[in-house]
């Protein structure tokens, strides 16, 4: 899956939180939250000054939030595993594990192979 499609299939996918997401679709999405998040920083700082990154993280937190938890059923975890990263540092490098994991092969409870 190419950056273009990943974000558009995230950015549809809006409040989704059922199906799989390959690991290509999260990490295009998290490099597109990363690029409009800086973007949004630097017009704050030169325009706005405050509420257009703040703007920017509350648009982009449910579909966020859908493709970690459709990348987590990937490799066939269920989306509750994304409380875990509220325990400090611990809990994040354990979703960071689960997330660069490939995801399981095949057809799993949460849905078709999205590589097939």
């Amino acid at each position: 899956m190419d950056f273009q499609t990943a974000v558009k299939t995230c950015l549809n996918k809006y409040v989704d939180f059922n199906g799989r997401a390959r690991r290509s679709e999260f990490w295009y999405f998290v490099l597109f939250q990363v690029a409009v998040g800086i973007v949004a920083s630097i017009g704050d700082a030169l325009i706005f000054g405050g509420i257009l990154y703040w703007v920017v993280v509350l648009a982009l937190l449910l579909p966020a939030l859908g493709v970690a938890v459709r990348r987590l059923h990937d490799t066939d975890r269920t989306g509750w595993w994304l409380l875990i990263g509220l325990i400090p540092l611990v809990g994040l490098i354990v979703l960071l594990v689960f997330y660069v994991q490939p995801g399981t092969a095949g057809d799993n409870q949460y849905g078709a192979d999205p590589k097939a």
